[in-house]
């Protein structure tokens, strides 16, 4: 079941999701907008960048996220996929914390992307059930891009 904006406020009343920072202004009816932290292409780190067409570049999320008993899902916010960027995004696990490292393909024009642009929305799910393990795998906690 996908947690609608009253479910996710909840939730985080529960600490079931922990959102950090937290803007109201980011909920959407059944998700929360993600915003940009750093911007990873040509082997620097950037707060702002132009990115060309046909590069690859990768972004990391401003915010830390917890999932204690909700998985999530990710999906571009349609502003960047209509100017062509394309973006591979895996299943967010129970259990996880940390900010997101997303890879990013820029496929049509030169776009610009500078630190808490709105980027993607996440979507919460509940489990049919307690898992039997949690998420424990090299990405948590990360607080910048890794790759």
């Amino acid at each position: 079941m996908i947690l609608s904006d009253r479910d996710i406020k909840e939730a985080i009343l529960r600490k079931s999701i922990q959102i950090e920072p937290f803007s109201e202004d980011n909920l959407t009816p059944n998700g929360y907008d993600l915003t940009v932290g750093e911007i990873y292409i040509e082997g620097e780190k950037k707060k702002e960048a132009k990115i060309a067409p046909l590069k690859w570049f990768a972004i990391s999320t401003k915010e830390y996220i917890k999932l204690k008993d909700v998985t999530a899902q990710l999906w571009i916010r349609s502003t960047y996929a209509r100017k062509g960027v394309l973006s591979s995004f895996g299943k967010v696990d129970v259990g996880f914390e940390g900010c997101l490292t997303l890879s990013c393909f820029n496929a049509r024009q030169e776009i610009e992307i500078k630190e808490g642009d709105r980027f993607c929305q996440i979507v919460f799910e509940r489990l049919a059930s307690k898992p039997s393990k949690y998420y424990e795998g090299k990405y948590k906690g990360q607080k910048t891009i890794k790759l």
